[in-house]
């Protein structure tokens, strides 16, 4: 069994969420993690906030804890700070769930 995050956000900047993308994926794969679904949406037709969303993903993880784990890692958290914070205007969690 495995756990699911599925997640929306506005991102404001395209080039710093690349490189943030870039740096966090190695720290994802080195606690278990991987993306399943990566998408770019060019129309909402319906959402239950009324914050804007223009990309939708998956992040998959062994477990619940070792999710928790990843993101409050240092590591992780230098790099959110560094380029996650700058390049995204607002985060929709859709759903967590078990696999």
């Amino acid at each position: 069994m495995s756990f699911e995050r599925i997640m929306a956000l506005e991102v404001s900047d395209d080039a710093i969420y690349q490189q943030y993308r870039e740096h966090m994926t190695p720290i994802l794969h080195s606690f278990g993690g991987k993306f399943g679904f990566d998408l770019k949406v060019s129309e909402v037709l319906k959402s239950k906030t009324n914050t804007a969303i223009n990309r939708v993903f998956t992040i998959d993880f062994p477990s619940k804890d070792v999710m928790e784990a990843f993101f409050t890692d240092p590591a992780y958290l230098a790099v959110k700070d560094k380029y996650f914070n700058r390049s995204v205007a607002s985060v929709t969690t859709i759903s967590l769930h078990e696999k």
